[in-house]
């Protein structure tokens, strides 16, 4: 799951590898370009990795958790509720700052990542986002309610930094993974990434369930009696130590790769020498869809019901908030849920590949989660699919600490249903790509796919801020992500390609 929400995480380090690899590759005249592939030509190319290659793993499990515990499952729902103090505007304000970030993002990265090859060295530029990223985070813990914090000016401002620093991180340490590891080891590399990743990020919303959100909920021999380091839950401590819990995380996780992780020499291109041969090379990239009908329209759909997964992920966790009236004990266990379940989707977008080819996945997976969204928007604390449903006439299902409803048990149920088919619809949406690139193109399209996915990840959020801020409804507010995955559905029907051979 958590390879969705970050900003481009609709490309995994394989596909961000590709971007930079294709926009820095030898697609315009004259451009010198250093060739990865041959600087791991003398390392034993082996499938099991090394210790370059597995610290280059772990990075992805350092920065993975602030996706779940800060934009999904925890800060931003208590940042739209708590702090701002009226779930519409704080759903208005995230969507604001989103938008804003995502475009800072889809003007900076393409040509950062155009540039990156032609400066050589990747480390220092890494290193510098991380540190930049620690304070980002400690900060978060100053963002209180009322006026005693940091204040929404200054705190949406910290918001959004972290947000650009965290893109520019997840660029540069995908563009490592051909230093990192030779051709075989790479695909094991991204995958143990992946689930370096989402494993991190689950176990650290179990710790902060079980240190913070569930001490003096539950009377359970193996919880602690009270939050540990004495947080008090009434002045939000419990939610806003997520930010400094999470730059521990990151800090520790990402030694190795700064100590062990092969860096590419320095090319001796100045900063600024390189930006220009990268936006030479950026524009060399587009034409090579000349020719490629079906690629450029699948890219085109992707643009679109991609930015509407991306804007359900990220105010996934405030519309559960602001709708359901969940704190950070229901949220933390909605994410781990729904990180479970995400698992799944993977397993299932590969079945639908086999059975039905990855087009037809695509938009069956499109179709899965228009449909959960379209429940979702009907659900309540007191009403189920558009059903009124009076929760004091109904006892309880369970005396538990959560989830007590059957309005909360349905959204849960839906939440779990969308987890499976987003993140289905990103393994067949690779799948689909590697059927259409071109023989010997497929490092050009993948580039150009992860393209597709950035450069308008803002639009989502902005739809999501004006129907928010216009209707003055947190429902409404998710109904034109609804149009971009139908927009998205359509734009599929026009690929004449079914996937499930090579070029057509």
């Amino acid at each position: 799951m958590t390879d969705h929400v970050k900003t481009g995480r609709n490309a995994g380090p394989a596909t961000g590898n590709a971007l930079n690899r294709s926009l820095g590759s030898g697609l315009a005249p004259g451009i010198q370009v250093m060739d990865d592939a041959t600087a791991v030509a003398t390392r034993k190319d082996s499938a099991r990795l090394d210790l370059g290659a597995a610290a280059w793993a772990l990075y992805e499990g350092a920065r993975d958790p602030y996706v779940n515990l800060i934009v999904i499952y925890v800060f931003f729902p208590y940042f739209a509720t708590a702090v701002v103090g009226d779930p519409v505007k704080g759903q208005t304000l995230v969507a604001d700052i989103a938008t804003i970030c995502g475009l800072c993002v889809a003007l900076t990265a393409p040509l950062l990542g155009a540039s990156i090859d032609k400066i050589g060295r990747r480390k220092p530029l890494l290193l510098l986002m991380t540190a930049l990223m620690l304070p980002l985070l400690v900060s978060l813990w100053w963002i209180k309610p009322g006026l005693s914090g940091l204040g929404l000016g200054l705190s949406s401002v910290a918001l959004g930094l972290l947000g650009l620093v965290f893109a520019y991180s997840e660029l540069l340490h995908n563009s490592m993974l051909t230093r990192a590891a030779t051709p075989k080891q790479a695909p094991y590399a991204s995958g143990l990434a992946l689930s370096l990743g989402n494993f991190f990020s689950v176990f650290m919303l179990v710790f902060v369930l079980w240190a913070f959100a569930l001490p003096g909920k539950v009377d359970w021999s193996f919880i602690p009696k009270h939050p540990l380091f004495g947080l008090d839950p009434l002045r939000h401590e419990t939610d806003r130590i997520v930010g400094p819990v999470v730059a521990v995380c990151l800090a520790v996780l990402a030694i190795p790769l700064f100590l062990f992780t092969p860096d590419a020499p320095a090319s001796g291109i100045g900063l600024f020498k390189a930006l220009g041969q990268g936006y030479v090379g950026l524009k060399a990239t587009f034409r090579t869809l000349r020719g490629h009908t079906a690629a450029a329209v699948f890219l085109g759909s992707r643009m679109l019901y991609t930015d509407g997964m991306t804007a359900l992920l990220v105010f996934m966790g405030v519309y559960a908030a602001g709708v359901m009236h969940w704190h950070i004990l229901e949220l933390l266990a909605y994410g781990v849920l729904l990180s479970i379940f995400a698992v799944i989707g993977g397993q299932v977008g590969a079945r639908l590949d086999a059975y039905v080819g990855p087009r037809r996945a695509v938009q069956i997976a499109i179709l899965a989660a228009a449909c959960g969204l379209f429940c979702l928007l009907g659900m309540g604390v007191n009403k189920i699919l558009f059903i009124p449903y009076d929760t004091a006439a109904h006892a309880q299902l369970w005396r538990g600490p959560i989830y007590r409803t059957l309005p909360e048990v349905v959204f849960l149920a839906i939440g779990c249903f969308n987890a499976v088919f987003i993140t289905a619809q990103i393994a067949s949406s690779r799948t689909f790509l590697t059927r259409l690139a071109p023989p010997g193109q497929s490092a050009s399209f993948f580039g150009l796919y992860a393209l597709s996915g950035t450069v308008t990840a803002w639009l989502g959020s902005a739809l999501v801020r004006i129907f928010t801020g216009v209707f003055k409804s947190q429902q409404a507010g998710f109904v034109p992500v609804a149009m971009l995955l139908i927009l998205g559905f359509i734009g599929m029907l026009f690929v004449k390609h079914d996937g499930k051979e090579g070029v057509a």
